[in-house]
């Protein structure tokens, strides 16, 4: 008979399970657990079908899930250590104990006349307090894992384990136990004899002085969940699951840690198939329904740690920002009063002929040859010793220290700034000189070599926007977006190949831009802008536009010149609901333009075809300018 896929598991749970339909002789063959009807070998070759509540038995560990690290921890005082022994040493009765099987102590000796109150009391020694009453003499550390680690093709088969998972689990443990407690452990046992492996460990809470102090390492929620963190992390490599951080759920004592060593037990075998089924199925549905729990639990606890790593950065960059700002404080002027010898009465520094009031970063002499004020360390000391500013940084620095001295000399220059930047006139820009005489060779060049139409020209020159200087420059107007002038743009066009341009002195390139609008009403707002990367690109865009529409835009429309991304007016241009960046085709313009896109995501980018926008309107008027040629010929030939 061919082989069938049974489950894996001991020889005693099949026959357990089998008996129960009257297959005594099964017998496994291959190790699967497969969720549907079984034909195990029999005897006289019948081969019947098994209730799917026995199937269920060893196939839910498959469902299961991941497994867990588990640590709990019991407090006891000195009259608890005989009872807890009783049942850790197995000197009474346990339920569900196999008395076949022998557990390990791995720590402490196994002399049975050594009780663990003698181990306690010794290890604790001379105390330099009385010990209380009630005090924790010892805390029970109880360390496992959920059942699917030790045996995980089924979790279900109590008392069964993969002797090579326990091995790795108990090196683990011990390792914790040593790091973390040490000597302080004075018994720990491996428990093989329930139905999951587990450790029993007694520690002696003292602490690096050799006190009783119970609360120093569990005392608290921050305390037990550190203490959780640690053990998670000693056994992580061997596929343990911590549990959720964060989570609402109220601390195991000891007595419920048994509820997980002892899950597993089988089922009552006195319930019919129908009750079996029944209750399966209840415990997939609460099995799918834990499993969905623990994922939005995993979920929430990584979105805490995220929000929690983000506070924690915020609260460096809040530490951060405290220190710079203490730094850029001045000294407090009542302790530079007190060093240059005065003396507080009356609310006054008195005294070498000085009546001097305080206020915060601010001084006034109202003695009577004196009557003015300052403001800083610096000029207090240069005002009550009559020297100069070098040798109050000296005296300062003798009495405070290099870094104070730094903080009163950055005040003292923010001081200073301050006053300059409330007294002294702005300065003004000067545009270029105007010179008439030479506007007809400006504008000759840029509707001749720049191919410019003439009403144009005139319409930006009738504006004030171009015109010539004294060197025959072309001067393009920057303002700001109030209208007010800024700056200039120059190009030069004396001579044959006259390649200079560049800015008028004193132009405010982060405030002024040369820009003109058409299309719509002067009244509209602004639909699109059209961003070049000079003014003679960004005129020539608006030409060759208007000479493919035969008309001005529709709408409101904006041409500026931006040379620079460091100049881009953001704020007015994230208001206006089309852009057009019409840079060039180079790769630095391709960079402006990207970086422009990223700030301003209503933008499009546009290429020229030729070089830049000015070619490309005069291989445009070239063209007209031949297609009328032809045209006329035509209409020449027609006449004849």
């Amino acid at each position: 008979m061919t082989a069938q896929r049974l489950w894996l598991c001991s020889w005693g749970q099949w026959r357990r399970n089998f008996a129960q339909v009257g297959y005594d002789d099964c017998v496994p063959t291959t190790p699967f657990c497969p969720d549907g009807w079984l034909a195990p070998f029999l005897p006289d070759g019948r081969n019947k079908k098994v209730p799917w509540g026995l199937r269920r038995n060893c196939t839910q560990s498959l469902k299961s899930g991941m497994a867990y690290a588990i640590a709990r921890i019991k407090k006891l005082k000195r009259s608890n250590l005989a009872g807890s022994e009783a049942h850790t040493a197995r000197q009474r009765e346990t339920p569900n104990a196999d008395s076949d099987k022998q557990n390990i102590r791995f720590i402490g000796t196994n002399n049975p006349t050594v009780t663990l109150d003698q181990l306690v009391m010794e290890k604790i020694g001379e105390q330099k307090r009385k010990i209380r009453p009630d005090a924790v003499y010892c805390t029970e550390i109880l360390l496992t894992a959920s059942p699917e680690y030790f045996r995980p093709n089924c979790p279900t088969q109590a008392g069964y384990y993969e002797r090579d998972k326990v091995d790795s689990w108990l090196s683990a443990s011990k390792q914790w136990l040593d790091s973390q407690y040490g000597s302080r452990i004075v018994r720990a046992e491996l428990h093989l004899d329930e139905a999951t492996p587990h450790i029993h460990a007694y520690f002696v809470p003292l602490d690096e002085k050799g006190q009783l102090r119970a609360k120093h390492f569990f005392d608290g929620r921050l305390k037990m969940r550190q203490f959780q963190d640690s053990y998670s992390e000693a056994t992580e490599h061997l596929g343990l699951e911590r549990g959720i951080k964060g989570s609402r759920a109220q601390h195991q004592d000891i007595k419920d840690f048994y509820s997980v060593v002892n899950s597993g037990i089988e089922p009552d075998t006195s319930l019919t198939q129908l009750q079996l089924q029944a209750k399966a199925a209840d415990r997939d549905r609460a099995q799918a329904k834990k499993q969905q729990m623990e994922a939005t639990a995993k979920a929430l606890a990584l979105e805490n740690e995220l929000k929690d790593k983000r506070i924690k950065e915020l609260e460096a960059q809040v530490a951060f920002w405290q220190q710079q700002t203490q730094q850029l404080r001045d000294l407090d002027l009542e302790d530079v009063a007190w060093e240059l010898g005065l003396n507080h009465d009356q609310q006054r520094w008195r005294g070498h002929g000085h009546i001097i009031n305080i206020d915060g970063p601010k001084f006034y002499d109202f003695a009577p040859d004196q009557q003015k004020g300052a403001g800083g360390a610096i000029d207090l000391v240069m005002h009550v010793n009559q020297c100069n500013f070098r040798q109050a940084v000296v005296w300062l620095d003798e009495r405070f220290g290099s870094a104070s001295v730094e903080r009163a000399a950055i005040a003292h220059v923010k001081n200073r700034a301050s006053d300059i930047i409330q007294t002294e006139p702005r300065p003004q820009f000067t545009p270029p000189v105007e010179d008439k005489a030479n506007w007809s060779a400006v504008e000759h060049y840029l509707t001749q070599n720049r191919g410019i139409p003439s009403d144009c020209i005139q319409m930006l020159y009738n504006q004030g926007l171009v015109y010539a200087d004294q060197q025959q420059n072309a001067v393009f107007v920057m303002r700001n977006l109030d209208g007010q002038r800024n700056g200039a743009f120059l190009r030069g066009t004396r001579g044959e190949n006259n390649t200079f341009k560049g800015y008028e002195k004193g132009t405010k390139r982060r405030d002024s831009w040369f820009y003109f609008s058409l299309g719509g009403k002067a009244t509209d707002k602004t639909s699109t802008a059209i961003l070049c990367k000079s003014p003679i690109d960004a005129i020539s865009r608006a030409m060759l536009e208007y000479l493919i529409r035969g008309d001005v835009p529709p709408e409101r429309t904006v041409y500026m010149a931006i040379d620079d991304i460091k100049s881009l007016p953001l704020e007015r241009l994230q208001k206006v609901p089309n852009i057009v960046v019409a840079f060039g085709n180079d790769k630095s313009s391709d960079a402006a333009a990207q970086r422009v896109l990223e700030l301003m995501p209503q933008s499009q980018i546009k290429k020229s075809k030729a070089s830049d926008w000015n070619q490309l309107l005069k291989d445009y008027g070239q063209q007209l300018r031949l297609q009328q040629q032809q045209q006329s010929q035509q209409d020449d030939e027609l006449s004849l």
